[in-house]
């Protein structure tokens, strides 16, 4: 329902629109990061690394706007929600941005190695984060709580695909340990995809709420096989 003050209409367009800008560049990034991984692109994954500052500058749009209406709006009830759940998920969006570039740099590092054969199993595990992320930013935008609820569920794959990936690398390291150099760096990458896919999910849950006001109860199932090794490997 459309606000008696029109300039307030025109200022959550401005947020909403920033999100899907934002959004856009986001896949565009991990799109790319994939790509370069898989055509061993040296180039392109140097553009990836190089507009990740697009999306930061997104983010500092989103952050400004949502200041600015919180403190000459006053916003509550629906607004409100639509203006804290913006704020969140550009954080998410920049999150995934950052990881598609952690991603792309580290396969500059794998361009100067012999290829290995994971990598078939890593480019899947990235369209699969990249389709998450797609169809999570569409659910949002289009204000679908209950496809943005379905999609949450989705991490589970991503997740099992991640952990049989983590299992394939450790076993083709284990058989020659002259990839081990290569392997490692793949490791780091999967961590990355399956982190997205993490945030991806977060921006379901907070695509359901700010339709219904209501947070997801159910705590989603990690299966993550990597996690027992004790390492950070963002």
């Amino acid at each position: 329902m459309p606000h008696i003050v029109k300039s307030f209409d025109a200022e959550l367009r401005r947020l909403e629109e920033g999100l899907a800008r934002m959004g856009g560049l986001a896949e565009t990034q991990l799109a790319a990061a994939i790509e370069a991984l898989e055509n061993r692109d040296s180039d392109l994954a140097a553009r990836v690394m190089h507009d990740d500052s697009r999306v930061d500058a997104g983010e500092s749009f989103i952050n400004e706007q949502t200041v600015k209406v919180l403190a000459l709006r006053a916003p509550v009830a629906d607004d409100l929600r639509t203006v804290v759940a913006a704020l969140k998920v550009s954080g998410e969006i920049e999150r995934i941005a950052d990881l598609a570039a952690n991603a792309a740099k580290r396969s500059l590092v794998l361009n100067q190695l012999p290829p290995v054969a994971p990598m078939r199993s890593l480019i899947r595990l990235g369209r699969l984060a990249l389709e998450l992320v797609k169809d999570v930013l569409d659910s949002y935008l289009s204000h679908d709580a209950e496809r943005a609820l379905s999609l949450r569920e989705r991490d589970q794959e991503l997740d099992d695909v991640y952990s049989a990936l983590f299992r394939e690398i450790l076993t083709y390291m284990m058989e020659d340990p002259r990839t081990i150099t290569p392997c490692s760096h793949l490791m780091f990458i999967a961590k990355n995809l399956e982190r997205i896919g993490d945030h991806a999910t977060n921006i379901a849950e907070l695509a359901y709420y700010r339709v219904t006001g209501k947070t997801v109860a159910e705590e989603r199932t990690k299966k993550d096989v990597s996690s027992f090794i004790g390492a950070d490997l963002s």
